[in-house]
């Protein structure tokens, strides 16, 4: 498997599932403007049932999507250095990709910076929170060793974590500085962006770590 194969894999990944929030989030807000649930729930399911998709679809190449996931497969030794410089500009660059073409198909402007400030103690927790559970998530359905466990698993958590976190579950870098390109429902403030990343990555650690003490391997269970 090439490395520009397993780049390409993850822009165009990352890049369908920000056009997926991005896109579902504009057309909850023109089909139910009045109903905010309606909309958080529009918008959760599409996330959840594309990210199904793009799991089983790209998982024989390159399945993270999400800088976090990238980092902690780094830190496990599942990647080298290399891989990691190559595979989260990739999802950096499809994330803002997918976020623009979102935009133009509702006929918004290309890139329209949001003015949905979300930072505040209790959503930055929430993304801590968020992201820690993902992590678990994805390393303890990977165990299974079937494509299918780990795709149902991250979509329904992520559509389940929209509901039950106060920041509605970016947990993800790459995706959450994409969804500072639009001033739509889905849209984050830029000034948001840092402190959400920031506390994307305190729960990629927390998730690491819990992960290490419930999944350990076999030499750690000497």
């Amino acid at each position: 498997m090439t490395l520009a194969r397993r780049a390409t894999a993850e822009a165009v990944g990352t890049g369908v599932l920000v056009a997926t929030v991005v896109g579902s989030g504009v057309a909850a807000s023109r089909l139910s403007p009045t109903d905010a649930g309606l909309q958080l729930l529009h918008n959760s399911l599409a996330t959840g049932a594309v990210l199904v998709a793009l799991i089983a679809a790209l998982q024989p190449v390159s399945a993270s999507f999400n800088p976090v996931v990238t980092l902690v497969e780094w830190a496990r030794g599942s990647l080298d250095r290399r891989q990691v410089t190559a595979l989260v500009p990739a999802q950096l660059a499809g994330g803002a990709g997918g976020a623009v073409v979102a935009n133009l198909m509702f006929e918004l402007p290309a890139v329209d910076l949001s003015g949905h400030d979300r930072a505040t103690a209790a959503t930055l927790l929430a993304e801590v929170v968020a992201t820690a559970g993902l992590v678990v998530v994805v390393l303890g359905s990977l165990r299974s060793g079937r494509v299918e466990t780990v795709a149902l698993a991250v979509g329904g958590y992520i559509a389940a974590a929209y509901w039950f976190t106060s920041s509605t579950s970016f947990a993800n870098p790459a995706v959450t500085a994409a969804r500072a390109l639009t001033d739509s429902f889905a849209g984050i403030a830029p000034a948001s962006v840092l402190p959400f990343v920031a506390a994307q990555l305190v729960g990629g650690v927390v998730g690491l770590s819990a992960a290490a003490h419930l999944f350990p391997t076999h030499e750690e269970t000497r």
